[in-house]
């Protein structure tokens, strides 16, 4: 056997979903007063909605990253916890 004949398959599978069923859970359940989100991806607008109907202070990290417009319209504001270690890596 060689390493020619190993094969490595790594997929994520459902983790949008699942991160979603948190967010809800945790909203539903009052559990948090705020979620910061890292992502950008448009899959989360139902949970967003949700959180913020039920008065959960929703905000985004998208990481540097472009934010779909669908997304972006359905949070309370935009949070940089990365933007001072990225100005660090410039440097």
């Amino acid at each position: 056997m060689t390493e020619n004949d190993v094969q490595f398959d790594f997929t994520q599978k459902m983790v949008d979903m699942k991160i979603g069923l948190d967010i809800a859970s945790i909203t539903l359940k009052k559990q948090v007063d705020q979620i910061i989100l890292i992502a950008g991806d448009s899959d989360f607008v139902p949970a967003a909605k949700l959180a913020r109907r039920e008065g959960i202070d929703f905000l985004l990290d998208p990481m540097w990253n472009p934010i779909k417009p669908h997304l972006f319209e359905h949070i309370d504001g935009l949070h940089s916890t990365f933007k001072q270690n990225r100005n660090s890596l410039k440097k």
